[in-house]
C-alpha cells in the first residue's frame, strides 16, 4: 500500500492484483499482492506463467487509461486461472495445480487541466477546479493575477502556478492527457496558444473561450499556419453547456467547469 501511495504521489499509473482466491495448490495463499507499473514490479504473486499472464494484460491495461480521451476508462477485471500441465500457459507450465482467481484493479492517477488566463473567467474556473482530486496548472503573464490566488481556499487539487509570458513555454511541458483550456485577456495570446496546443500533439481536450465569430477567424487562420481541418476542429469553441445562460465570469466558469469535468468523467 505504500507503494501505491508513492505512485499516486508521483502521478504514475499503475494496476494492484490481488490473488483474490485460492483452490488447491498455488505459490502464494490467498490475499497476496503486487503493482504493476509501465516499467516496474512491485512484489510477487508466485511467479512463472500466473504471474507473467498478469503482469502482460495488467500493462495492456496501462495502455488503454494512456489511450485517447475518446477511450472508455478500463475499471477492476478478474482472471482465472488453472495451474496444472493440461492448462494454456504462454510463459512456460505451473504444476501446482490449483486455480487462481486475481484481480485487477487500475490505480489511475489524477486527471491534468491548464487554464490559460488568470482574468475574471479564469480566476473563478481556478476557484471551482482547486476543489476537485485534479493537478491543476494555472497559467498568466501577470504576476499579479497569479498572485490574486493567493485568495483561494485551501485547494484539494495540486496546484501549479506557472508565470510565462510566452504561454506556449508551458503548454508544451505538459503531460499527455492534459485538458488545457485557453481563457487569456488577449487574442493574440489565444491564437498562439491554440496553435501550440494542436503543436503538442497527445492533449486531452482543449477549450477555446470565445463566440462563433472569434472561432471562425481563429479556424481560417490555423488552417492557413498549416493545421488540417480535422485537428483544427478537435479544438472546442464557445466552451461550456449551452442550456446555462448568463454572462458573469462565476456563470460561465460554472458553465465550463462542468461541461469539462462532465466529459472527463
Amino acid at each position: 500500500m505504500d507503494t501505491a501511495v508513492e505512485l499516486r504521489a508521483a502521478r504514475v499509473p499503475a494496476v494492484l492484483i490481488t490473488l483474490a482466491a485460492v483452490r488447491g495448490h498455488a505459490p502464494r495463499e490467498a490475499g497476496a499482492k503486487m503493482i504493476v507499473s509501465a516499467d516496474e514490479l512491485y512484489g510477487t504473486i508466485g511467479g512463472g506463467n500466473l504471474e507473467m499472464t498478469v503482469v502482460t494484460r495488467a500493462r495492456e491495461i496501462l495502455a488503454e487509461i494512456a489511450a485517447p480521451a475518446t477511450a472508455s476508462a478500463p475499471g477492476p477485471e478478474m482472471l482465472t486461472l488453472r495451474l496444472n500441465d493440461r492448462a494454456p500457459a504462454k510463459y512456460g507450465r505451473q504444476c501446482c495445480g490449483g486455480e487462481v482467481t486475481v484481480l485487477l484493479e487500475p490505480l489511475t492517477v489524477p486527471p491534468t487541466i491548464a487554464v490559460f488566463g488568470i482574468g475574471n473567467i479564469g480566476f473563478e474556473l481556478a476557484r471551482i477546479l482547486s476543489r476537485h482530486d485534479i493537478d491543476l496548472h494555472l497559467s498568466d503573464s501577470r504576476p499579479e493575477q497569479l498572485a490574486a490566488l493567493d485568495r483561494l481556499d485551501e485547494p484539494v487539487a495540486a496546484i501549479h502556478r506557472e508565470f510565462a509570458v510566452v504561454g506556449e513555454e508551458v503548454l508544451s511541458t505538459l503531460p499527455a492527457g492534459t485538458h488545457v483550456l485557453i481563457v487569456t485577456h488577449d487574442h493574440a495570446e489565444d491564437l498562439h496558444l491554440c496553435d501550440a496546443a494542436l503543436r503538442h500533439g497527445s492533449l486531452g481536450s482543449i477549450g477555446l473561450i470565445g463566440s462563433s465569430a472569434k472561432w471562425q477567424r481563429f479556424r481560417k487562420k490555423l488552417i492557413a499556419d498549416g493545421h488540417t481541418p480535422e485537428a483544427v476542429d478537435t479544438i472546442q469553441c464557445p466552451i461550456g453547456l449551452p442550456d446555462l445562460p448568463g454572462k458573469q465570469p462565476a456563470t460561465i466558469a460554472l458553465s465550463v467547469a462542468a461541461d469539462l469535468l462532465s466529459r472527463m468523467s
